[in-house]
């Protein structure tokens, strides 16, 4: 079974979609060195080793569509890492949000973003500016619990590009949402054991 499992809308949809390894060419950079970057630095971010930090095992990370459906559901072990890429809309540059599964929530930990583009920035107080040596920049740091362990995304085109990527056993993943569902909302939420038998509710938090 795969790592991550598709819902059968989900695989209707993927059509030729097929699990790969992500993190080299996760982020169709704009250049060769961007890419190599977050190729070995992203990588070895989410490669440390789970820890035994009061996390439930038996998580997971699940995307829903809007009718409440699950179309992507990925494990989770504590401590576990992943991140949500895409492509600025204007700049065409990759931009990660990262998060970690700690303490039985679900922690934004840190943002790459390789310019002061529209929409980006850096908010003081909230994180550190640390330079990624090629002119861009991480915010390391942030290590803010995400508000009921979810939130909504409006997908972007393809050419956006969001896509979740992640490890496990070793193995890089990447699935991309906008393979699955561009221009729809969906929502990205922590799922805990004791929540399988309560009904889903998608909820309307706003957009990100």
């Amino acid at each position: 079974m795969s790592v991550a499992s598709l819902s059968s809308l989900a695989r209707k949809r993927m059509a030729g979609w097929a699990m790969t390894s992500a993190l080299s060419s996760c982020c169709r950079p704009y250049n060769a060195w961007l890419q190599r970057l977050l190729a070995g630095g992203i990588a070895g971010w989410l490669s440390l080793a789970a820890m035994a930090d009061g996390s439930i095992e038996g998580a997971t990370l699940a995307v829903l569509d809007a009718s409440g459906e699950t179309m992507v559901e990925i494990p989770l072990k504590p401590g576990m890492r992943w991140c949500l890429g895409w492509n600025h809309s204007v700049k065409k540059f990759p931009v990660l949000d990262c998060y970690r599964y700690q303490q039985g929530r679900m922690v934004l930990e840190r943002s790459h973003q390789p310019d002061f583009a529209a929409g980006l920035g850096h908010t003081l107080g909230r994180g550190e500016q640390v330079s990624d040596g090629r002119g861009g920049y991480w915010i390391e740091n942030i290590d803010e619990p995400v508000p009921g362990d979810r939130y909504t995304l409006r997908v972007g085109s393809p050419t956006v590009d969001h896509r979740l990527l992640w490890q496990s056993e070793g193995d890089e993943h990447r699935v991309s949402l906008s393979e699955l569902a561009a221009g729809e909302r969906v929502i990205l939420q922590l799922r805990k054991p004791e929540d399988l038998s309560k009904p889903e509710d998608p909820g309307k938090p706003d957009d990100v």
